[in-house]
């Protein structure tokens, strides 16, 4: 017996499953498609609330299903596979000025240290668009963020070119996410299907 729910996830490319353990120590399984143009909103989710839905009492003292929720659990590979197959859509990557060539550089790792022919992986599919501005380490204003017709000429030639993701990865905006956020709204206009910011996915 447990106070809630327990749910357990596996999110794959195709197909999410859920399983689910209610308070009574009874087992709800699901699998639905991890893509649902019909229905929005995650599939995991989605699954989970149907599941909570179907289990509750309904009327005036039914309360929220979300407090049935003690544990939730998820893994996926969804983003590994796409890396290992270089299956994953074209992404516009906008950085500070000076750190356009980042991803070739990487961490300078090299498995075998006395390599004289050094096979670097196969780069992924990705467009780099230099911002001006920058924050110092303590999220301090070096230089202000510059949004001119330069930059916005190049997010219009890159999604004409079907880069319809961006990524948005500026320094230090784990301290300071303004600069972040200014862009992300600077770009909404452009229409972009996926934008992500650093500061919201990672805090290192």
């Amino acid at each position: 017996m447990t106070a809630g729910w327990r749910f357990w996830i596996d999110r794959g490319g195709t197909f999410t499953d859920v399983i689910g353990r209610d308070p009574g120590g009874g087992l709800h399984v699901r699998k639905v498609l991890s893509v649902q143009p019909e229905r929005p909103g995650d599939p995991a989710v989605n699954a989970i609330a149907d599941l909570l839905a179907a289990a509750a009492p309904v009327g005036p003292g039914a309360g929220d299903p979300r407090s049935a929720l003690e544990e939730v659990r998820l893994g996926t590979t969804v983003a590994t596979n796409a890396l290992l197959e270089h299956h994953g859509a074209p992404v516009l990557l906008l950085i500070n000025r000076g750190l356009a060539d980042l991803l070739e550089i990487g961490d300078q790792h090299r498995p075998d240290i006395f390599a004289l022919a050094i096979e670097k992986p196969r780069p992924l599919q990705v467009r780099v668009l230099e911002v001006e501005g920058r924050l110092a380490a303590d999220g301090s204003e070096l230089e202000p963020l510059g949004l001119d017709e330069a930059l916005a000429d190049g997010v219009r030639a890159a999604l004409a070119d079907g880069y319809v993701s961006c990524a948005v990865a500026l320094l230090h905006a784990c301290r300071n996410p303004e600069h972040e956020r200014r862009l992300a709204a600077w770009l909404e206009p452009f229409g972009f299907q996926r934008l992500a910011l650093s500061h919201q996915l990672s805090r290192q």
